[in-house]
This record gives structure tokens, sequence and C-alpha cells, in this order.
């Protein structure tokens, strides 16, 4: 089965690509490496199965691509750090479009090849939530114009089209909204908390705190997601319909703070910085939709996860570009 995984080289991306081949599936990665790396997929360039091609779905995909029966649509930047040039505060213009213009290119693809389609939303779209935890019918409360709109309203626009072409084409469109991820993979510069705190940690510097640390997040580690969007485009009779995939084992920041330096075996000072606007206090998934309709939830225990991505930011950090950093 051919496969197409926009965004293929991203953090998530890579993974995916790594669970789809081996499923025994052909996949075709398509990045434009705004934000996706070359070293997520490295390993894979060998593979008999795999496909790397750099292109844009914003433009029309280049002609000699095969038919496809899935298309996975991850191609987003993601991160909310104003000061990395991977986020989509410093990408706007490009986090819109991809969103909204490759979303279109993709469902007309999707639509001539006969293909499942699944548009990776996000659990942003709910806002700073006056409902929780959050469910799939809760509409959120966003802003249009503030500092995280540009990826908030592109991925709410995206949801919309997918849901348009289904009514209108009968196009089989699914959607997940992703709750916050971490693991292998994840650049240390990405500048979310999780990676922040870890980052920090190894580099035996103070943990900053946005805020009074109350806020909370849930985190859900990227081997459990994958697993969540393959059961959502792999189930029968699910065109049209929308997941939320997470971990809704809800931390505050000052305990995640904490659990990251246990998983460093270090104690470190925390430093508290006011809060970003728009920033959600609360963020935590309902998933009783996944587990009844995909019999799916996290199996990762955070602290199995942190020692993960610990263990994988060690190597990362400990060459050359990011010892002198």
């Amino acid at each position: 089965m051919d496969t197409l995984v926009a965004g293929g080289a991203g953090f998530i991306g890579s993974h995916l690509c790594d669970a789809t081949l081996a499923a025994g599936h052909t996949v075709w990665a398509i990045d434009n490496f705004a934000t996706g790396r070359r070293e997520n997929v490295a390993h894979l360039a060998a593979h008999p199965h795999f496909h790397l091609v750099e292109a844009d779905v914003t433009e029309p995909l280049p002609p000699d691509l095969p038919s496809f029966a899935r298309i996975y649509h991850l191609a987003s930047p993601a991160s909310p750090n104003a000061t990395s040039p991977r986020s989509y505060m410093q990408l706007p213009l490009e986090t819109a479009a991809v969103n909204t213009l490759g979303t279109q290119q993709l469902l007309e693809r999707a639509r001539r090849d006969g293909a499942r389609i699944l548009f990776a939303s996000t659990s942003e779209i709910y806002g700073d939530p006056l409902v929780h935890p959050q469910t799939e019918e809760y509409r959120g409360n966003v802003s249009t114009i503030g500092p995280r709109a540009i990826y908030d309203e592109a991925k709410r626009f995206g949801e919309t089209l997918m849901i348009a072409h289904w009514r209108r084409f009968g196009t089989d469109a699914r959607l997940i909204r992703i709750f916050n991820t971490y693991g292998e993979r994840m650049d240390p510069d990405d500048g979310r908390a999780v990676v922040n705190f870890a980052a920090q940690a190894l580099r035996g510097e103070p943990l900053t705190i946005y805020g009074d640390g109350s806020q909370t997040r849930s985190l859900c580690h990227v081997s459990d997601l994958i697993r969540g969007i393959v059961a959502v485009m792999e189930g029968e009779g699910l065109a049209g319909e929308v997941f939320n995939l997470g971990n809704p084992d809800e931390r505050t920041m000052i305990d995640l703070a904490h659990a990251v330096m246990t998983a460093c075996d270090t104690e470190l000072p925390l430093v508290f910085h006011p809060m970003p606007t728009d920033d959600p206090t609360r963020r935590c998934p309902d998933i009783g939709k996944a587990q009844r309709l995909l019999g799916w939830q996290p199996t990762i225990p955070l602290e199995v996860g942190l020692g993960r991505l610990i263990a994988a930011f060690r190597q990362e950090l400990d060459r050359p570009a990011h010892a002198t950093s």
C-alpha cells in the first residue's frame, strides 16, 4: 500500500514513517524542511520502501508520485516558542498556508486517488478552555487575533475543509486533535515546556516556569500517539469523525519540572517569568471516544517516557553543534 506522509521528516511524522514501514507499506515522506529535520529519517535512507521527497504541499505535488491509498497530513510548524526559527510564530504565513492551501491540495489528491486522508489538528483549537477536560464536542475559547491565532485558526479552518470535502464529495476524511506529545527526535531547541525543562536540566541550568507553575498539561509519549493515529486511519466507518489523542494524566508545570529533574538525577532552581499571552491554563483530553471506538489509550507512564526523551537528548546535546551552544 502506497502511503503519503506530509511532514514526514518532523518529530511525529518520522515516527509515523517508521510504523507504516513496519506494517509492510511503502512510504513517501514529503517535507520542505521548514521545521522537519533530515536526521529524523536518516536511518530510513537505505530502506527499499521509503522515499523522501523535498517538496511543499502548498504547491502541486511532483507529477511522478504514485496513486496513494493513505494520506497523512502532519505538515505544519507546531512550536509556539516565539524565539525559535522553527516556531509557527516565526513562520506565520507558512503556517497558515500549509494548514489551508496545503490541506486543500492534499484533499484534492485524496479525492483523485480515492485515498483515505487524515488531518493532524491540535488541542490548540480549544484555546484556553472553559470546559475541562476537553471533549471533541467542545467548540473552544479562542482569539482570532491573538499571538497563537495563526496556528489555532489555521488548524480550525483545516478541519473545516476536511469536513466540507467529506460532505460534498464523500472523501474519506478523518481528523485527530493532538494534545501535548513528547519523545525521541524532538528538537532540543523546540521551546515547548518539556523540551525546555529537559535541555535546561541536562545543561545544569535553572528551569524556566511561566506564570506561577499551576497551569497544567497532559503529556503523551509519541509511541502511544502513533498507535492512536494509525487506529484512526485504519478503523472502518470513521469518515468525518474527529478524535482527541493524548494522555489524560494531567500535571502542573511545577510537577513536570520536578519529574524532569528526577529523570535527569539532578536538582536545580526554578525561575519564574510572566505568563505568555493566551497561554492555556489547563489542558487535558477526554479520550472516551477513542477508548470506545478504537480501543485506544496511552500505556507509557510519564516517568518511562521522560527517561527515553532524556537519553535521546543526552546524545544530541553531546554533539558538537549543541555542545558549544
